[in-house]
């Protein structure tokens, strides 16, 4: 009974201790501003966590937007749910670029919907933007880093960015508050199991 009373008393001061930190941690973040958030990495879930964050804020009574690239012939689950939500999309709708293999029509597709997010970026009344997949569209040169570093600088200061997409370019994490790396353990699809509606679309 005692070594058990003993234990718990350990078991609190270890706590205390954790909860001391936290609370001077809290109480010493006192800025506040809209956050750029990077999802990038190898792995499956950025565009998830994305839509995750979308999906939060909308919760809260956010005014959201969402840019996809790469993947917008799809159906896609978030957008049948978040545009009744009143959250806007503005879709590449090229597909998978390995598909069309034009680098001019995707180009041109890409800087259609580049046009958009950059009125989004500068929209004070949209306070979280998602722009999916926006990384490859820097890597193939479809739409110029420095212009993405500009728009990202200059939003209004209490908006939210959340970029998402493999091989972020390093000037970009330079910028970001936030940066995440999803990484690749294990995939379904790589031991040849179909992606599933509702789960990886």
């Amino acid at each position: 009974m005692i070594q058990e009373v003993d234990k718990e008393a350990r078991h609190k001061a270890r706590q205390q201790k954790v909860k001391d930190k936290v609370d001077a941690r809290v109480a010493e973040a006192q800025e506040e501003k809209g956050l750029f958030l990077i999802i990038t990495g190898n792995g499956k879930g950025k565009s998830t966590s994305g839509f995750g964050t979308v999906a939060r804020a909308v919760g809260h009574g956010l005014k959201c937007s969402v840019a996809q690239f790469i993947k917008g012939t799809w159906d896609n689950g978030e957008r049948n749910l978040l545009e009744k939500l009143g959250v806007e999309f503005q879709v590449m709708a090229t597909g998978f670029t390995w598909d069309t293999q034009c680098k001019e029509s995707d180009t041109k597709a890409a800087q259609q919907v580049w046009v958009e997010c950059r009125r989004m970026l500068q929209d004070e009344s949209i306070q979280v933007v998602l722009l999916d997949e926006l990384t490859y569209m820097v890597s193939y040169g479809y739409i110029e880093l420095e212009e993405v570093i500009e728009a990202i600088t200059n939003r209004p200061k209490m908006q939210s960015v959340v970029v998402t997409g493999r091989g972020a370019h390093r000037s970009l994490i330079d910028i970001a508050d936030t940066v995440s790396e999803v990484k690749n353990i294990k995939h379904a699809f790589d031991s040849g199991v179909k992606a599933l509606k509702g789960v990886d679309w």
